[in-house]
């Protein structure tokens, strides 16, 4: 495969560095990591990572044809689940421990870059280089995150890195000129034929793409070798001090003639010699890449792998995963998630996240083609059956626990014993993330009903809605709000509030219009009378009805 023809580059935010006090003291006087964001709670994991599709009744009521399209809203739903909290914090240690060896003020950081510079005179000798080389080695930590096909390992990834600035733009630091460019991190995907230096030129690509730089045409021509490109890659990484080096799909190593050892070895090398801290996701497949030998394993991992099996069907987070996607039909009718709902939905997808949001969105498109407007077993068991018959051989060998069927795709094998161990710290961070959801979700009704009732506030006060109750103005007001995200700004809010009233004024000013002009056919008692009813002054409404007329313009006609 080409590499133009690699999947879409992610990128992040560019922010100026805004340096911030530490609270752990060997992080302090390092402007690398005094740019970089607080050290997050969990609550604030939390609440970065979720996302929450919005699907409101107004939505529900639509046509079938255009609810094909809102169903799909619930494919961007992001649930929080333990290995989150986990991810995260290995990740926050990862970028920030790996600067503490590569403090730009720092004479060292400043004696390795010089180093490294030197590194294209051609007058310097090949054993001098290696020499001087051994100087600037900087060990970073890795971390190794393996898992089934489908969990979310990406996704999970991505979401995480964008909670961190790509680039950080320095240009003074403690009032003394500090002008340099900080890649927080960078994510890149390994070639389908794992080819290693195909990897290498992934990582020129990759900076050039987010930077507007040509290095992949000056370090990466056909005839630069794995181990000179290597080279190149720890000149930009300290220059622009690259806080993770996240490489995923690293299963595709295997699709080549590439020796173990000299996989192993790679990774190795990009750690001790390159200096960036690593990351490396793969499936289950993955796990032939280390194992042999233990030394270059553990090295090649040094912060520990993450083992994300698919969950159990009696695990909290797979109860609360389903209740919090529940909610997010496109259908009329929304049944309750019973007993036997849950039973089937698990049978046909076994707690892999992915076929479970897939067989939730088309399972509501089946119910639609069928005209029925809710989710029931026997749909969700034929959308399974049809819809998703390509994958049935492997949730069946997952649903008889049957080893030797499941070896068969290795995508979906994975180590239990190494699952286990972490299950009961997962339980009690079930429980965390539970209450903080459920915590959310109330701050989220709280803020609407605010914005509720300030727009009610503010609309009264305009005092131009003459034909409009309170009560109005508040239905007015619900249903705006309701169908707003709950962090759009209030002005836009604001306006579409007025927007709506205006009309329902105009509405009511009409139809109050025609009813008073039947009745005034009666005469003037009539008239009198509903003067009194509608609290109008006889006056006005005589004059509405052409009774008296404005003498300013009699005054005019005379003239």
């Amino acid at each position: 495969m080409k590499l133009e023809e690699r999947a879409t580059i992610l990128k992040g935010e560019f922010e100026e560095a805004i340096y911030k006090k530490q609270e752990i003291e060997e992080y302090n006087n390092n402007p690398f990591i005094e740019a970089l964001p607080p050290i997050f709670n969990e609550e604030e994991v939390i609440d970065r990572f979720t996302v929450l599709p919005i699907i409101s009744d107004k939505d529900r009521d639509k046509a079938q044809n255009l609810r094909y399209h809102i169903i799909k809203r619930a494919k961007n739903f992001i649930q929080p689940l333990p290995i989150h909290i986990t991810l995260e914090r290995r990740l926050s240690s990862l970028i920030r421990r790996g600067y503490l060896g590569r403090n730009p003020l720092g004479k060292e950081f400043l004696k390795s870059l010089r180093i490294l510079n030197r590194l294209d005179d051609e007058d310097i000798k090949k054993n001098e280089i290696e020499n001087e080389f051994n100087i600037i080695r900087s060990t970073a930590d890795s971390i190794s995150i393996i898992g089934i096909s489908g969990i979310g390992k990406t996704t999970a990834i991505e979401r995480l890195l964008l909670m961190y600035p790509q680039v950080i733009k320095h240009f003074e630091y403690n009032g003394e000129n500090f002008t340099r460019t900080q890649i927080v991190w960078l994510k890149i995907d390994c070639p389908y034929d794992g080819n290693l230096s195909t990897l290498c030129k992934s990582f020129f690509k990759t900076i050039d793409d987010i930077l507007g730089t040509r290095y992949l045409e000056k370090f990466g021509y056909s005839s630069r070798v794995t181990s000179t490109m290597l080279i190149n890659m720890t000149k930009l990484a300290w220059r622009y001090g690259i806080g993770v080096l996240v490489i995923d799909e690293i299963q595709h190593l295997l699709n080549t003639k590439n020796d173990t050892e000299e996989m192993l070895n790679f990774f190795v090398t990009l750690s001790n010699t390159v200096g960036i801290p690593t990351v490396l996701i793969g499936t289950s497949k993955a796990q032939k890449i280390f194992k042999g030998n233990f030394r270059q394993a553990r090295r090649a991992a040094s912060e520990g792998s993450i083992m994300w099996d698919r969950m159990t069907k009696d695990s909290p987070e797979w109860e609360f995963f389903l209740e919090s996607i529940w909610e997010f039909q496109g259908l009329k009718n929304i049944v309750d998630l019973t007993d036997k709902i849950k039973d089937v939905f698990y049978d046909e997808c076994q707690g892999i996240t992915a076929v479970a949001v897939n067989l939730f969105l088309l399972s509501q498109e089946r119910a639609l083609q069928e005209g029925k407007e809710e989710l029931t077993v026997s749909i969700i068991r034929e959308t399974a059956n049809n819809d998703l018959q390509m994958i049935q051989p492997m949730i069946k060998a997952l649903r008889n626990n049957n080893l030797s069927e499941i070896m068969k795709y290795e995508d979906i094998s994975i180590s239990l014993e190494e699952v286990s161990n972490s299950y009961h710290r997962d339980i009690e961070l079930v429980g965390l993330i539970e209450d903080s959801f459920k915590e959310r979700k109330r701050d989220i009704e709280l803020k609407r009903k605010s914005i509720i009732e300030s727009l009610i506030v503010d609309l009264i006060e305009m005092d131009i809605f003459t034909c409009l109750e309170n009560s109005h103005i508040r239905k007015v007001c619900e249903k705006v709000v309701k169908e707003s995200d709950v962090n759009e700004d209030y002005s836009t809010q604001k306006i579409k509030v007025l927007k709506e009233a205006m009309e329902l004024n105009e509405k009511l000013k009409s139809r109050d219009a025609k009813e008073q002009k039947v009745k005034t056919n009666d005469g003037l008692i009539k008239i009198y009378e509903l003067s009194k009813e509608k609290k109008i002054h006889a006056y006005e409404l005589l004059k509405k009805n052409g009774f008296i007329k404005n003498p300013v313009d009699e005054f005019q006609i005379v003239n």
